[in-house]
């Protein structure tokens, strides 16, 4: 309770905030109620009345001691709070209208009563309370204030002014006119200041522990962090946002539950740790795999068949492969055997990741130097009417999907046989310029899915394969996982161009072994790259391997591909791409139109034969290329369209030929022969050149091997001695003849060469040799030879046909167990040469002479 005592007539003023007992506030005389107020004081006793807020019954009383102005010139006043006053009646005092007036009021003065035990008791524990407050807030004007007033009510009204209470609390103490119930205020505030002070020390102490001078910031992180796990909230906005991503994660539950342990971990780092970044960087990668989206097949095998043969032209075998293969899954579809057919992804639509069958398998696609030659498109590669297809440029085709519950797909397959798939990768081999990348592109039209080229060339480390290890700096997913993110879908067409030149890096592990586990259809649905460590589902992707040669590729790897070889083109194909696909995107890419440029099918035969000599047709590409720049130069300085180019003045435009016919004048001699080869770039032909000299007395008979040849071949050449002098009376040699010294050697020293298919063709320039007889110049023979005369198979048949008819030769002689093998040979070529199967070496050179 509070005694009260009338005094009348206090000036009035009005604050638009409470004040406190006590208090010593400066308050701006901006207006004329408060200057008139403020005199009216000044000239009674000093003394005036305020209300503050919406408190207009209940005030204060207090003094003005001194008036005078502010830094910035404004008048104010300064009023020092005496004690609580309620107010009785407001009146205003007689005046001139003229002058503004001053607001009066009739107050009464509370005072408070002496305090009881109660009041006592609950002082104390304030006093305490305050004094931990003190300790903790460091302060000093509060331990000073606990000294010096001992009132309960005036202590209340003095914690309420240090502790700058807001208008809202400031009013409640205003308003506790009972010293009883100011006391409790102050005390229920005091209690819940300093569980929040020991709250913050809690965390100060937790945090400061083990930290630095140099970890000062860290400390202010830390400690926001740990006021928001006090408070129950995140770790902070990103983690927010990654379980927002996991919640739509279209993944399978072992993954989710995979990234939701890592996203807790997470959360519970600290920003300044390394593995903070590390982590954070995990869960983009994650987030960023396509999981659940796979792109619809397209069934429709016209059109697919529709799409192949605008691209390409020939490469009837690898189109059949690829028709074959969807037409097993349109047939899987239609009866309802499809294994991915829920609704789960964005691109789920009828995507069959059926079970394959060895004949299941999708065709493949060729390497990134392929695409120069490509035609059907800017980039596409030419291909042959009859192509044959030989050489090494693998694809793998796994294209059906076989789940399981930690893979790519968020569908579950049912039963343990379709949780894997069958069948082998197609890996299309073949020299340069025959169209194997651009068949891929054209694999991914015809299927309707993504088309994503992964270049192998020279990768040396397993990482780029399978991917690094999250602990190690710059650490990324391997090549497999980024093309997927690359596609946007986990069923993509995937080309792993130049397969054959991947090289085993030592220390830093073999790639090529770890492509076992992704072209194995048996392991690939459980695909684990070591930077996102979670399966991977890859049986729905189709793989496509190029490559130019198979002999580099490693046994276990080449085990799991189909092979189709994608022989070089006849000069009828040749003449056909030009026509179809290289001269027109050659025109258009030198700005001409067509028919400013009139070229006629002899002159570029002339190109092909003059010009270029290779199995594919990028050379002939970029011949023709020069050929329309020069027209284009012409054009653009004023000649008169259109141009018409003969081949009598080819040269004029492209120079003297480059290609020259030179079999008969190097076949001429006695000693030479023409042998068949197969290189990275197609099939060729080598020159077998022989000689001998007398040695002396003393002296054994041997043999001297040139050209840098391998050991298979030097081996070769010794057989083929040794049999011409074992069998020298059959072939009516003189023993005499045989006592002198041989050479053997095989032109272009700069470039390897070994293999056991030159055999017959050493034989055929050593008995050239010591009987003085030419071998006829339209002959090219390969084959193995043995010590008996046997004529043993070799491989690359089509390539070295080929060769042999680019180079002009009429006849050629194989092994008659390579017989078969003449019927991959396109027809127009078998009708223009001669073919002598031998199977002993008496056939061979009856057919050489």
């Amino acid at each position: 309770m509070s005694n009260t005592e009338t005094l009348t007539r206090f000036p009035l003023v009005h604050l638009p905030s409470p004040v406190l007992p006590g208090a010593t506030v400066t308050i701006a005389i901006a207006s004329d109620a408060v200057r008139v107020a403020i005199e009216a004081a000044r000239a009674a006793d000093g003394r005036l009345l305020l209300t503050g807020g919406a408190e207009r019954t209940l005030g204060v009383i207090a003094t003005v001691p001194n008036v005078g102005n502010l830094p910035t010139g404004e008048p104010a006043a300064i009023i020092k709070v005496d004690r609580r006053a309620r107010i009785l009646a407001v009146h205003e005092s007689d005046s001139n209208d003229l002058e503004p007036t001053a607001t009066f009021a009739d107050a009464e003065f509370l005072i408070d009563q002496p305090t009881s035990g109660r009041v006592e008791a609950a002082t104390r524990e304030l006093r305490a309370a305050l004094e931990l407050i003190a300790e903790l807030r460091r302060s000093r004007r509060l331990p000073e204030i606990l000294r010096t007033i001992t009132d309960p009510g005036a202590l209340a009204d003095a914690v309420a002014l240090w502790a700058e209470f807001g208008d809202d609390d400031r009013l409640r103490v205003l308003q506790a006119v009972d010293v009883s119930d100011r006391v409790d205020a102050i005390h229920s505030w005091a209690r819940n200041h300093l569980n929040e002070l020991q709250v913050a020390e809690t965390i100060r102490n937790d945090v400061s522990e083990g930290m630095n001078k140099q970890q000062r910031e860290f400390l202010l992180r830390q400690q926001l962090n740990s006021i928001r796990k006090e408070l129950g909230e995140g770790d902070d906005d990103v983690v927010g946002e990654y379980r927002a991503k996991l919640d739509e994660l279209d993944a399978p539950d072992v993954v989710k539950n995979f990234v939701a342990k890592e996203l807790d971990r997470f959360e519970r780092m600290n920003e300044q740790s390394p593995e903070h970044s590390w982590v954070r960087t995990w869960l983009d990668r994650i987030f960023e795999m396509p999981w659940g989206e796979r792109s619809d097949d397209e069934l429709d095998l016209a059109k697919a068949q529709e799409i192949l043969d605008a691209d390409h032209y020939g490469l009837d075998d690898v189109k059949e492969r690829i028709i074959e293969f969807l037409a097993a899954r349109k047939l899987r579809h239609d009866r309802g055997l499809d294994r991915w057919r829920g609704t789960n992804g964005a691109k789920r639509g009828n995507e069959e990741a059926s079970e394959q069958t060895s004949d299941d398998v999708a065709p493949g696609a060729g390497s990134a130097s392929d695409q120069a030659s490509g035609h059907g498109r800017p980039d596409s590669d030419g291909s042959s009417p009859t192509s044959g297809r030989d050489d090494h440029d693998g694809a793998s085709d796994q294209a059906s999907g076989h789940g399981r519950p930690d893979s790519g797909g968020s569908s579950k397959p049912s039963g343990r046989d379709n949780q894997r798939g069958e069948g082998n990768v197609i890996t299309l081999v073949g020299p340069p310029g025959v169209g194997k990348t651009s068949l891929g592109e054209s694999i991914a039209r015809a299927m309707g899915r993504e088309f994503v080229r992964v270049a192998l060339g020279g990768v040396r480390d397993e990482a780029e394969i399978r991917g690094h290890r999250r602990t190690y700096v710059g650490s990324q997913p391997g090549r497999i996982v980024r093309a997927l993110q690359e596609a946007g879908t986990m069923n993509p067409v995937i080309l792993l161009d130049e397969v054959d030149k991947l090289t085993a890096g030592g220390w830093s592990g073999d790639p090529t072994a770890a492509l076992l586990e992704v072209l194995d259809p048996a392991q690939n649905h459980t695909f684990r790259d070591h930077y996102l460590e979670v399966d991977l589902d890859l049986s729905e992707v189709v793989f496509i391997a190029t490559a130019n040669v198979a002999d580099t590729i490693p046994a276990p790897l080449l085990d799991r591909m189909d092979l189709v070889q994608l022989d070089g083109y006849t000069e009828a194909e040749k003449l056909y791409i030009a026509n179809r696909y290289l001269l027109p995107r050659q025109i258009e890419r030198a700005g001409l139109t067509e028919g400013e440029l009139v070229v006629d099918d002899e002159l570029i035969g002339s190109v092909i034969r003059g010009y270029t000599r290779e199995a594919g047709v990028r050379s002939l590409e970029r011949e023709l290329g020069r050929l329309v720049r020069k027209v284009t130069s012409k054009v653009a300085t004023g000649t008169e369209t259109p141009v018409e180019i003969d081949n009598e003045h080819l040269s004029d435009w492209l120079g003297r030929p480059k290609v020259d016919d030179e079999i008969p004048e190097r076949t001429s001699e006695p000693g030479i022969a023409t042998g068949l080869a197969v290189t990275g770039v197609g099939g060729d032909v080598l020159f077998i050149e022989t000689t001998a000299f007398p040695t002396g007395a003393d002296a054994e008979p041997g043999l001297t091997l040139t050209g840098q040849l391998g050991d298979v071949m030097k081996e070769s050449a010794q057989i083929a001695l040794n049999y011409v002098r074992s069998h020298a009376t059959e072939l009516g040699l003189d023993d005499d003849a045989l006592r002198r010294r041989f050479h053997i050697h095989v032109p272009a020293g700069a470039v390897p060469k070994d293999g056991p298919s030159a055999g017959i063709t050493m034989t055929t320039a050593l008995v050239s040799l010591l009987t003085d007889r030419s071998v006829k110049s339209t002959v090219g023979m390969t084959g193995e030879i043995t010590l008996q005369g046997q004529v043993l198979p070799i491989g690359g048949v089509k390539q070295k046909v080929l060769a042999a008819h680019r180079m002009g030769l009429t006849e050629v002689v194989l092994p008659k167990r390579n017989g078969p093998d003449i019927d991959d040979v396109p027809e127009s070529v078998r009708n223009e040469m001669t073919f002598h199967l031998a199977s002993t070496y008496d056939e061979v050179l009856a057919a050489a002479f």
